[in-house]
């Protein structure tokens, strides 16, 4: 009888158990959500179907706003590292581990103008654009306005190791300077040697997100496969000069998305 029992009382136990844990992985993401960013953008994978059309390209678009994030959110053959967790975790680049002592000295020792970035980290730098007519501005509501609610959106995406190095690219060549080309505001340039970038459907990115909480912005994404070193100093100082986004920090990630019904299959 205490044997009968005991066996009866163990598969209740078990069945409850059963009954509280998750069904499946999809309770664990969001719905009713178009695709998600960031992404690995090695593989090409993806079952979140929600169409909408590619944006233009970039020169036929208004820059809207330039920010940057430390480490990369986009995981890619060239920045596979992974940086940890959380909103200060992330990818760097592969070559990370091969600075040297001088590449990796902090000038400013900690008290530059652009924070949360120091020689040796990754940052993955946004230039959004958008089909509004607008000026660049701070923060993603740079893109928009009240006669232009609803935007087409583009992120070119640009990954860099940062460097204690004078003779590394520099940031400023990359900046806006109030260029206006054809009617367009433009950055001065974008980069054009870190190969084909991997063009795909995502959303807006940021650490207040996650795959339980998604972005419901609509955005094309243009990213770069390959790392570009970039001068520390140039970062420093475009920040000291001040900027019409005002930035003067480098933000937090958000998590890989990798759940296949939150990514936008690659073509």
């Amino acid at each position: 009888m205490l044997t009968s029992r005991t066996s009866v009382m163990s598969a209740l136990c078990a069945l409850e158990l059963l009954l509280a844990a998750p069904t499946s992985a999809a309770s664990d993401v969001c719905e009713g959500f178009g695709p998600q960013a960031p992404r690995d953008i090695t593989s090409s994978a993806g079952s979140n179907t929600a169409a909408f059309p590619l944006a233009p390209p970039a020169a036929s678009m208004n820059l809207c706003n330039i920010h940057t994030h430390t480490h990369a959110e986009h995981k890619g053959p060239d920045f596979a590292i992974f940086a940890g967790d959380g909103e200060h975790g992330g990818y760097k680049c592969n070559a990370s581990g091969t600075l040297t002592a001088s590449e990796l000295e902090d000038p400013t020792q900690g008290h530059g103008a652009f924070h949360g970035v120091k020689p040796g980290d990754t940052i993955e730098v946004h230039w959004v654009f958008t089909t509004c007519d607008v000026k660049p501005g701070p923060t993603l509501d740079a893109c928009s306005s009240a006669a232009c609610a609803n935007p087409t959106l583009r992120v070119e995406a640009q990954v860099f190791l940062v460097v204690n190095d004078g003779e590394a690219p520099s940031f400023v060549d990359y900046a806006y300077g109030g260029q206006v080309v054809n009617g367009l505001h433009q950055p001065k340039t974008l980069p054009t040697n870190t190969g084909e970038p991997v063009v795909f459907r995502g959303s807006t990115t940021g650490p207040k997100y996650t795959e339980v909480a998604c972005s419901p912005m609509q955005v094309t994404w243009s990213v770069r496969p390959r790392c570009s070193r970039l001068s520390f100093s140039s970062l420093m100082d475009w920040a000291a000069k001040g900027n019409v986004f005002k930035e003067d920090h480098s933000h937090g990630v958000r998590p890989l998305v990798t759940a296949p019904e939150l990514l936008s299959p690659i073509e």
